[in-house]
C-alpha cells in the first residue's frame, strides 16, 4: 500500500475502506466468517473476505457496473451476499437485497424500481425467477449465481458464475493494478449503501436509502451501549439481509467492531447450527422467539410424566426470581439459591439445547413480542431485548442490562429525541434517519416533518422513561360504542400458545371483537396424536371439537388479560394458513390487515351473524406457481 493510499485508509467511512482495514490488520490471523457447507465448518479470514470481494468487484466492473449503479442480491444468508454485496460498494454502487421467498413479479418490482443492472442469486430457484422476467429488464446486463447444482445446462449469454466473474477480477486486476484501491478510496461516508424496501404493508414497498457513514456511525454508538464492540464475539447471521437490521448487525457489525459471523447450512438447520455455534449476539425477529418457545413447550408436552413435573415445579421458582428483577425487587439468599438449583437442574441443559448456552446479547425487533415470552426467557436467565426502531429512523430504544420491563422497548438511545403527539403517535428526531426514499420524495416529505419522523405507531412514555409501543396508528380498532381496542395486543399475546401459529383479531365498528385463528400444524397435530383424534389435512384437524376446544381454551387465557370490552367473543379456526405467496403476509411474516380483512369478508361476516357455520371456497397458490380452489365448511365458535 502507498502512502496516499494509508492516507485515506485512516477515514473509514464506508464498508468497503473498513474491509480493507481489517484485511491489512488481521489478515489471515482471524475468522471473519464461516458457514457449514455439507456438514463441515468452512472458515473464511479477513484476507480471504477481502479477495473475494476484490475479485467480484473487478469481475463486475470489467462487465460494466458503474458508479451509482444498483445491484440486486436474491438469496440465503450465506458469504457470497456478504461478498456481492461489499464488491458492489467497493466499485460505488448501492445493494438492495431481496427475500428468497418473493414470487417473479416481486422480483421484477424490486429489479425495476431500483434500476439494478446486475442481480447477484443464490441457485436455480432464484436464477429461473430472474431468467423468467429477464426480457421486461431492460437495464439489466448480468445474472450472477454462487450456486451452481442445476445450472450447468443453461445457456443464457447474460448468466455466469460467480467463480466466473471472480476470475474475470483477477485478470482485469492483473492488466489495472491498483484500480480497487482507487475505487475504494474515490468511495465516500455520503455514498448510498443499500436501499433496503419496506415491508409493504400498506402499498407497494419503498425503497429507503442508507448511506455509508449513517450504518457505520449507528454500529458504532449501537455496540457501545450494548457492549458487543469486542472483536471476535461469534454472531449467527440468520435474518435476511434484505432487512435493514442484518445490514447493521451483520454486515456493519462484522466490518465496525469484528463479530465473527456464522452462517447455517440451512434454514431448517438453524438450531441445530446454533447449538453447535454458541453464538454470543443473536438476533431473533419475534416469530422466531414464539417459534423457540414454542418448540420448548411442545417438548415439554411430548416429555415423560417425570420430566414435565420437574421441568412445571422449576419453572414456578424461575418465574418468581424473573419477576423480581422485572419489578427491581432485591433478591432474598433463599430465592437466589432455589433459582440456582433449578437452573443447574434444568435450564441450564435447556439453554444449551436451543443454543443459547452463551448468549451475551440476544435482540427482538420487527412485530410484537408476547411479554410473556420476554418473562419466560427470563427465567431462563435469559434477557430478551425488545428493541424498537425502523430503516427509516435506525435504533430508537432498547432496554439496559438489568432493565428488562417486558411490555416496553426500554428507554430512547441517547442519539434519539422521542415524543408523544396528541393522538399517541411516536414521533423520532434521530442523527441516523435515512436519507429519504428512493425516487419518492413525496413519500419522504410526508414522512418526515419539522426534523421528526413520523413513525405511524402508537404507543407512550411510561413513568420510567421506557417506551412502550402498542400498536400501528391505523391498526388500533374502535367498537360501535366508540371504545378502542388493540387487535395487535391480543394477537401477540395468542401467538405465544403453541398451537396457534397466526391470529387476526377484527372488530372495528362492531359490537364485539372476533378472530381469526391459523393453528399450527405440528403441535396441534401432536396434540391430536397424543389424544388418539384421527385427521387427513390441515382443514380437516382444523375443525375437529377437540381442537376447537383447545383453541377455545387459548382464547380464554388471553381474555383474562383484556377489558372486558376487548374480550375475543367469537373465533373460527382457519382452513388454511395465512401466506405470503398469496401476499396475505409481509416477506417478514407481519399480516397485511386491511389485505387479509378484505379477502376473508364472508368468513368475518358470518362471525358477526346468526349462522354457526359457514361453507367457503379459497384459491390458493401452490409453490411451483399452480393455483387450487379449497371447498370447505368452517364452524363459528362462541368463547366460553
Amino acid at each position: 500500500m502507498n502512502s496516499k493510499q494509508a492516507h485515506n485508509e485512516s477515514v473509514l467511512d464506508t464498508l468497503p475502506k473498513l474491509l480493507r482495514e481489517k484485511a491489512m490488520r488481521l489478515g489471515d490471523s482471524t475468522m471473519a466468517m464461516r458457514v457449514k457447507d455439507r456438514g463441515i465448518w468452512q472458515p473464511y479470514t479477513w484476507k480471504d473476505y477481502y479477495e473475494k470481494v476484490k475479485d467480484l468487484c473487478l469481475g463486475m466492473v470489467s462487465l460494466g457496473l458503474e458508479r451509482d449503479h444498483k445491484i440486486c442480491i436474491l438469496g440465503e444468508n450465506k458469504p457470497e451476499w456478504f461478498w456481492a454485496e461489499l464488491a458492489a460498494q467497493a466499485a460505488g454502487a448501492a445493494t438492495v437485497g431481496i427475500f428468497t421467498d418473493c414470487i417473479p413479479n416481486e422480483v421484477k418490482y424490486f429489479v425495476e424500481h431500483s434500476d439494478s443492472t446486475f442481480v447477484v442469486a443464490h441457485d436455480q430457484e432464484q436464477v429461473d425467477k430472474i431468467l423468467e422476467i429477464k426480457e421486461e429488464l431492460p437495464l439489466l446486463k448480468k445474472v450472477i449465481y454462487w450456486d451452481p447444482k442445476g445450472l450447468w445446462g443453461y445457456d443464457d449469454p447474460d448468466l455466469l458464475s460467480m467463480e466466473q466473474v471472480m476470475d474475470m477480477g483477477r485478470h482485469y486486476g492483473q492488466e489495472n493494478p491498483g484500480r480497487f484501491d482507487e475505487l475504494v478510496d474515490r468511495g465516500n461516508g455520503e455514498d448510498i449503501a443499500v436501499l433496503c424496501y419496506t415491508s409493504g404493508t400498506t402499498g407497494l414497498p419503498k425503497g429507503a436509502m442508507m448511506n455509508h457513514g449513517l450504518l457505520i456511525d449507528l454500529v458504532k454508538d449501537w455496540a457501545v451501549v450494548d457492549e458487543w464492540d469486542i472483536e471476535g464475539l461469534e454472531y449467527l447471521s440468520f435474518i435476511p439481509p434484505a432487512w435493514a437490521t442484518e445490514q447493521a448487525l451483520g454486515i456493519a457489525g462484522g466490518l465496525v467492531t469484528g463479530l465473527s459471523v456464522n452462517f447455517p447450512e440451512e434454514p431448517e438447520t438453524v438450531q441445530e447450527n446454533i447449538r453447535e455455534i454458541g453464538p454470543e449476539v443473536l438476533f431473533y425477529g419475534a416469530r422466531l422467539w414464539e417459534n423457540v418457545n414454542s418448540m420448548v413447550q411442545a417438548r415439554m408436552i411430548d416429555s415423560t410424566f417425570l420430566r414435565r413435573w420437574l421441568y412445571h415445579r422449576f419453572l414456578e421458582v424461575a418465574l418468581k426470581v424473573a419477576d423480581h428483577k422485572i419489578e427491581g425487587r432485591p433478591l432474598s439468599y433463599w430465592r437466589r439459591f432455589k433459582n440456582w438449583v433449578a437452573y443447574q437442574a434444568v435450564f441450564r441443559a435447556l439453554r444449551d439445547r436451543v443454543g443459547l448456552s452463551r448468549a451475551r446479547v440476544l435482540y427482538s425487533a420487527g412485530g410484537a413480542l408476547s411479554p410473556e415470552i420476554i418473562r419466560f426467557f427470563l427465567a431462563l436467565g435469559i434477557e430478551i431485548k425488545l428493541f424498537y426502531g425502523a430503516t427509516e429512523m435506525g435504533v430508537v430504544s432498547i432496554p439496559r442490562p438489568g432493565e428488562i420491563h417486558p411490555e416496553t422497548s426500554g428507554k430512547p438511545m441517547p442519539w434519539t429525541d422521542v415524543k408523544i403527539s396528541e393522538e399517541g403517535e411516536i414521533l423520532v428526531r434521530s442523527k441516523y434517519l435515512h436519507a429519504g426514499y428512493y425516487k419518492n420524495p413525496e413519500a419522504t416529505s410526508k414522512n418526515i416533518k419539522d426534523g421528526y419522523y413520523y413513525s405511524g405507531d402508537f404507543g407512550h412514555i411510561d413513568e420510567d422513561g421506557h417506551l412502550i409501543v402498542i400498536d400501528r396508528m391505523e391498526d388500533l380498532k374502535e367498537l360501535s360504542d366508540g371504545r378502542k381496542f388493540s387487535p395487535q395486543y391480543s394477537e401477540v399475546r395468542l401467538r405465544f400458545s403453541p398451537y396457534v401459529k397466526d391470529v387476526l383479531v377484527v372488530g372495528g365498528d362492531r359490537e364485539f371483537v372476533s378472530a381469526l385463528v391459523n393453528i399450527d400444524l405440528d403441535n396441534v397435530g401432536r396434540f391430536a396424536e397424543s389424544h388418539h383424534i384421527p385427521y387427513t389435512t390441515f382443514t380437516d384437524l382444523s375443525q375437529k371439537p377437540e381442537i376447537i376446544d383447545l383453541i377455545n381454551g387459548e382464547i380464554r387465557r388471553v381474555n383474562r388479560t383484556l377489558p372486558d370490552h376487548a374480550h375475543i367473543q367469537r373465533f373460527v379456526n382457519m382452513h388454511k394458513e395465512f401466506d405470503a405467496d398469496e401476499a396475505e403476509l409481509t416477506r417478514t411474516r407481519k399480516l397485511r390487515r386491511t389485505f387479509v380483512e378484505d379477502r376473508y369478508k364472508n368468513l368475518i361476516e358470518a362471525l358477526y351473524s346468526d349462522n354457526d357455520k359457514l361453507d367457503v371456497e379459497a384459491e390458493v397458490t401452490y409453490r411451483d406457481g399452480r393455483k387450487g380452489i379449497i371447498r370447505t365448511s368452517i364452524h363459528v365458535n362462541f368463547v366460553d
